[in-house]
């Protein structure tokens, strides 16, 4: 049986990168530490907020990688000598992954309260009309 792909409809031309970016997406797995959300702030704005309790802002780094907001954390361990008898709050590494479309932004990230928003922006889609001249041949 062959597998289906975009490249199979004749009329849809040049969609090979959303194929490769729904694999992508498929790929990055659905952990679920830390917990997230994400909000439409406003027509073109978007939010990412993740519970990060216990993290510092240089436990965490973002970056972009190839279309891809990577989000990682990692606590250092504490050299104060404190003995846990019970440890409820993760202090694990993460690094949590989010494919952005073509046109989206990362903006500022804001650390308040054990949350990290990241803000992001989507390029207003401009309509395009373009007259294509046909020659003699």
């Amino acid at each position: 049986m062959t597998k289906m792909t975009l490249a199979s409809y004749p009329h849809m031309l040049g969609f090979e990168q959303l194929e490769r970016l729904v694999e992508r997406t498929a790929k990055s797995g659905n952990e679920g530490y830390p917990p997230f959300n994400i909000e439409q702030t406003s027509d073109y704005s978007y939010r990412i907020t993740l519970a990060v309790a216990g993290f510092a802002e240089e436990d965490l780094a973002i970056t972009v990688e190839d279309r891809q907001l990577v989000i990682r954390g990692r606590q250092s361990d504490s050299p104060d000598g404190r003995i846990f008898l019970h440890r409820g709050i993760a202090a694990r590494q993460f690094q949590r992954s989010f494919v952005l479309a073509d046109g989206v932004e990362v903006g500022e990230a804001i650390m308040e309260h054990g949350l990290l928003h990241v803000d992001l922006t989507r390029a207003k889609p401009e309509t395009v009309v373009q007259t294509i001249n046909i020659r003699k041949g």
